[in-house]
């Protein structure tokens, strides 16, 4: 899995000079190299080093990591978020038509960025472990190995969900990572939890640590993953627990009620965790990576992917989710007009970013209207149902659409929530694909779709693990049927 020359911990001063690099296996031993010792020398070296994985984590275009947009581009494809007539040359056409092989590379670089990211984490906490530096200051050390666990655990979660069983790797040991078979599903799981459980009793309940700015994890955001992940593994009264420890942080967070374009802001009071990208880089500017490649340029005009029909049709009239987070451009590609419909939640991107300027908007990673969506469902899941609409009507509510009766039935309950997160959570960070997944609505919904036919099979709901590693690790198994 980790193809390094050598077994120092090397991680922290890769992120800072190579973190342009795309593939984990393939970082080699940079130049000038600090030992552990240096790099976790003091409290100033360390949170440093831990800035410089989160600035890895986004600083790249939309395609080449897992945490700047990669994510959502090929869950919409698989999903049914998209419409698959044209523009199908980006890197997405296989996922699209449901016509992956063990050749297509549409997602190699979500398993590459996302081992990259903890391998980052695992070198922290190691090298934390290591130094025995006295200007490290025990606060520091506590904070930094919480965070730590929660990128850990965040990116196991997106490994699992695109791929399966993946291997799990807990340490930067070249030895013990260059011959890892996968690791089952559920024990995976447990590792996120227990990850999330550290973290959440260790980080600040505050932002202190990204200067006020909600660009750093905090308790609340361990929580609120912890919540999705015992949502996801069937522990609804866990989910209740942890969602309901968000929600009743009303000093820190609050549905944005009058205006929704106001959601996706920076450091908005929806915004429990958002990556911060680096206003100065070329072609990102003070735009997020993913709106770059997401909005048409120019924005009335230019070209882009169009909004399936099964997403539009899923808004009610008067939806202001729909007003405020969809628009539309009319372009002409080779001849043909176009009239296409586009994600807007948000409102930077290639038509108007300015490099070195001003961000409004950071990459929203969780925010506070899916703890109402997840409480919801576990309270549904738990036959508390009329407690589930209750949590739907608040985002009902606020999007400006009539409440559902609390006399729905527990179908009619589970379907309304299936409906109110595609709704919510449209093109955002794969929701909608795992919720097809999870819930075994994929095969019935997907399979439906003309340009997903012919049908291959449910074994396309996984992803195919990447060819190189396949030849890397001999201990690795590829999915079914690729």
């Amino acid at each position: 899995m980790l193809n390094h020359h050598s077994n120092k911990l090397l991680l922290l001063i890769s992120v800072f000079l190579l973190f342009s690099c795309n593939k984990l296996v393939e970082i080699p031993d940079p130049k000038n190299t600090l030992t552990t010792n240096k790099v976790f020398n003091n409290d100033t070296q360390a949170i440093s080093a831990m800035a410089g994985i989160l600035t890895q984590m986004i600083n790249t275009d939309a395609s080449s990591s897992f945490a700047s947009g990669l994510t959502s581009q090929t869950a919409r494809a698989s999903a049914d978020e998209i419409n698959l007539a044209f523009n199908l040359n980006n890197n997405i056409g296989d996922l699209a038509r449901n016509s992956l092989t063990a050749e297509s590379g549409e997602a190699n670089n979500i398993w590459s960025s996302a081992y990259q990211t903890i391998y980052g984490a695992n070198g922290v906490l190691e090298g934390i472990e290591a130094s025995k530096s006295a200007l490290l200051h025990a606060q520091t050390r506590t904070e930094l190995i919480a965070e730590a666990k929660f990128l850990r655990a965040f990116s196991y979660f997106y490994l699992v969900n695109c791929f399966g069983d993946v291997p799990l790797l807990l340490s930067t040991n070249l030895a013990e990572n260059s011959n890892k078979p996968r690791t089952a599903v559920a024990i995976v799981y447990q590792q996120i939890v227990n990850d999330l459980i550290d973290a959440a009793n260790a980080l600040p309940a505050d932002y202190s640590a990204g200067g006020g700015e909600r660009i750093r994890a905090n308790k609340w955001a361990a929580k609120a993953l912890l919540a999705r992940v015992y949502l996801y593994t069937g522990d609804n009264s866990k989910a209740i627990q942890e969602a309901t420890d968000v929600i009743g942080q009303t000093g820190l967070y609050q549905l944005e009620t009058a205006d929704l374009n106001k959601v996706f802001l920076k450091n908005s009071s929806e915004t429990i965790w958002q990556l911060q990208q680096n206003v100065n880089k070329i072609f990102i500017g003070n735009a997020v990576p993913e709106a770059v490649g997401m909005l048409p340029s120019p924005l009335h005009t230019g070209a882009s992917g169009d909004l399936s029909s099964y997403l539009l049709k899923a808004f009610e009239p008067g939806d202001l989710r729909k007003a405020a987070w969809i628009d539309s451009t009319d372009f002409t590609q080779s001849g043909v007009n176009y009239h296409a419909r586009f994600i807007y939640k948000y409102k930077t991107g290639y038509h108007n970013l300015v490099v070195g300027g001003v961000a409004t908007e950071y990459y929203m990673v969780l925010r506070f209207a899916e703890m109402y969506l997840i409480r919801g469902e576990a309270f549904a899941l738990s036959g508390q149902l009329s407690a589930g609409i209750e949590d739907l009507n608040i985002l009902r509510r606020r999007a400006g659409i009539v409440p559902l009766p609390t006399t729905l039935t527990r179908d009619q309950t589970l379907a309304a929530i299936a409906k109110e997160r595609q709704t919510e959570l449209f093109g955002e960070w794969g929701h909608r694909w795992f919720d097809l997944k999870r819930t075994g609505k994929a095969e019935q919904v997907l399979s439906a779709i003309p340009a997903k036919q012919p049908w291959r099979g449910s074994y396309q709901l996984l992803y195919p693990i990447p060819k190189t590693e396949l030849q890397r690790d001999h201990f690795l198994t590829q999915n079914p049927n690729y």
